[in-house]
């Protein structure tokens, strides 16, 4: 620990963070899920994506650029795939469940594959992939996001940092997990 650092145990981090997103309007089971992915990107060292959020969150609530409460839909599926509206709810909690769907599919027809839309920010990508790897299965997930890289030679941001993760199980106490972006995040001055 560093001078000057302030030390949460994580049960009183959690409280905080379902309590600040219960504040928000989100419900108290979509507060837990999306407290747990904050706090998983904190313990895993992605301080980018984890409490450092929730000022954004907060303010997307507050603009009416995402809802508190989320209210996500399958709207197409087969026995191996589905494709789930997110409702513009908390990105944590459809990318959750659209994992957990994926899960199941998988359980019974050996391979799956959801796709999400109409979603918002979901963290950390290697949460997601993490849950299939703690069901004994490989985990992919996927998404884009927002032009805020300028590609080579450019000035203007055209790119999306568009995150990819993918986890399996070992033989260790841990599953093998690779979670980054296609780009810097954040971007630095001068590329």
């Amino acid at each position: 620990m560093t001078e000057g650092s302030v030390y949460v145990p994580v049960p009183r981090l959690k409280r905080f963070l379902q309590d600040a997103l219960e504040a928000m309007g989100v419900p108290p089971p979509d507060a837990a899920i999306a407290a747990d992915v904050l706090l998983a990107a904190d313990l895993a060292g992605v301080h980018s994506h984890g409490i450092a959020h929730l000022k954004m969150y907060y303010n997307r609530i507050r603009d009416g650029l995402q809802l508190p409460v989320t209210r996500w839909s399958v709207v197409s599926e087969t026995p191996a795939t589905a494709v789930i509206d997110g409702g513009n709810g908390i990105g944590m909690v459809v990318g959750y469940h659209a994992m957990k769907t994926a899960i199941g599919k998988a359980r019974a027809c050996g391979i799956a594959a959801v796709a999400v839309r109409n979603s918002s920010h979901y963290g950390i990508a290697g949460y997601y992939a993490r849950m299939a790897a703690g069901e004994g299965m490989a985990g992919m997930t996927f998404t884009n996001a927002h032009p805020s890289i300028a590609p080579t030679f450019g000035v203007e941001p055209l790119l999306g940092t568009n995150p990819i993760a993918f986890s399996a199980p070992t033989d260790e106490a841990f599953p093998f997990t690779f979670d980054a972006a296609t780009a810097p995040w954040p971007p630095r001055a001068g590329g």
